[in-house]
């Protein structure tokens, strides 16, 4: 038996420099366990809430030092003296404590940060890797990556809408042969972007941010790496797109305006819910796209409704704030036809539990899940486990570049070499893009 002996936190910064916090727990063994908890920029209205001071006198206003009193406090009194092993008892015991739906009394990221670290400290104990831990002894899918190649929306400082194009190496033997492939044609776009003169300086999540005047231009961009690179779009590797469409999506009206349009030479654009389906359906007909996630707006269910019937056969549809990691919205999303897969952020939640709970769930009614970071990270790997550990699939971290990035697949990488024969790379044959089923379940 191993007990919880303390349970402390301090205040460290994410990949942007901004303030966050990191767990610590130490068992009556004297082993200790970390986790870190990341931070998003384009977030759902209904996530689990992050705690923030409101300091201006600290990191303007930005601080946690309230979230660490609440973890060095109340959740510490929770889980001292418990046993570590116990992560679904404690994960509710923080949450009923807490007692608010969206976790703002102690703060989503102190009772996240808590519970992350408590599942590190269980595998510990255990002697045995965290995906082995969290998941038990069917784990051994190794997810394709999303690789995020260049950046546009809240993520980057340039002309593009658009918050993330992506390119999937759905062709690809074996994992780290994935990461081959993308860092190749990473390096290879990084290239034709210099041969064009533009800028080469990267955004939040490690892809490039030229200043770019369509959404088209940059496809066509990482198409011609793709070829360039020698690999073949569409058929060893695919397109990706994230669209964050709440961040230019006015509620008083209805319609998707271009706000990033100032600099542009080409007309100012807004479209209707039926125009942006038409626009994103002209996308996949020309380029070899086949994931688009958050299409249309968090609260848009009648525009999401019809993205469905029109691409949902044959896309992957992917909801991150319309979903939010909440069973509950998930379920509405079943009972609406919305999207075929959802992403998967423990941030917007708030415990593993929970977590874990929502990936069940969306693979029960084969919905994809895949396993995501945020735009504000820190070198903290969890999520690389999490993937592992529920067959998940897929997982989006981000560049081949920026090291609170890269944590994450050397991670995988790790992983990989670990399971070594039992390992196996996503499989298309049991992860349909577009039909969102999952054959994957995990203990």
């Amino acid at each position: 038996m191993s007990y919880i002996r303390s349970v402390k936190a301090i205040e460290i910064l994410d990949s942007r420099g901004n303030p966050t916090l990191k767990v610590m727990i130490t068992t009556d063994r004297d082993i200790s366990a970390e986790a870190s908890v990341p931070s998003g920029a384009s977030t759902g209205q209904h996530e689990a809430l992050e705690l923030r001071d409101g300091d201006n006198r600290r990191f303007a206003g930005k601080g946690v030092q309230k979230a660490i009193t609440h973890v060095n406090g109340p959740l510490a009194q929770i889980l001292v003296g418990e046993h570590v092993f116990d992560q679904a008892r404690l994960d509710r015991l923080m949450i009923t404590s807490d007692g608010c739906e969206n976790k703002s009394r102690f703060g989503a990221n102190a009772i996240l940060g808590t519970s992350l670290a408590l599942a590190r400290a269980g595998a510990l104990n255990a002697k045995l890797p965290l995906y082995r831990y969290i998941g038990g002894a069917h784990t051994h899918i190794l997810p394709c990556p999303m690789i995020n190649i260049l950046n546009g929306g809240a993520h980057a400082d340039n002309l593009l809408d658009f918050q993330e194009f992506m390119i999937r190496p759905t062709g690809a033997p074996s994992f780290h042969e994935a990461v081959r492939w993308g860092a190749e044609i990473f390096h290879t776009l990084k290239g034709i972007l210099k041969e064009e003169g533009h800028v080469t300086a990267v955004g939040d999540e490690g892809g490039f941010a030229p200043n770019l005047e369509s959404n088209e231009i940059a496809l066509e961009l990482i198409v011609s790496a793709i070829e360039k690179a020698g690999y073949r779009p569409g058929i060893d590797v695919s397109l990706a797109l994230d669209c964050a469409a709440s961040e230019f999506y006015d509620e008083s009206t209805g319609l998707y305006k271009e706000k990033k349009k100032q600099k542009r030479k080409r007309p100012f654009v807004e479209r209707t819910a039926e125009e942006v389906v038409d626009y994103l359906e002209n996308l996949v007909k020309k380029f070899p796209i086949d994931s688009i996630e958050d299409g249309l707006a968090e609260n848009d269910w009648l525009g999401w409704q019809h993205l469905t019937k029109k691409l949902g056969h044959q896309v992957q549809l992917v909801g991150d704030d319309i979903f939010v990691t909440n069973p509950k919205f998930l379920s509405r999303g079943f009972d609406l036809n919305v999207a075929n897969s959802i992403l998967i952020k423990p941030n917007q939640i708030g415990t593993l539990t929970e977590t874990l709970e929502t990936i069940r769930l969306a693979q029960s009614h084969s919905y994809a899940a895949i396993i995501s970071h945020r735009s504000g990270e820190t070198e903290d790997s969890i999520i690389a486990d999490i993937a592992v550990a529920t067959n998940a699939g897929q997982i989006k971290t981000g560049s081949l570049s920026r090291t609170d990035r890269v944590a994450k697949y050397n991670r995988l990488l790790n992983i990989e070499d670990g399971l070594k024969s039992v390992c196996r790379y996503w499989d298309s044959n049991l992860y349909k893009c577009g039909t969102g089923f999952s054959s994957s379940s995990f203990s």
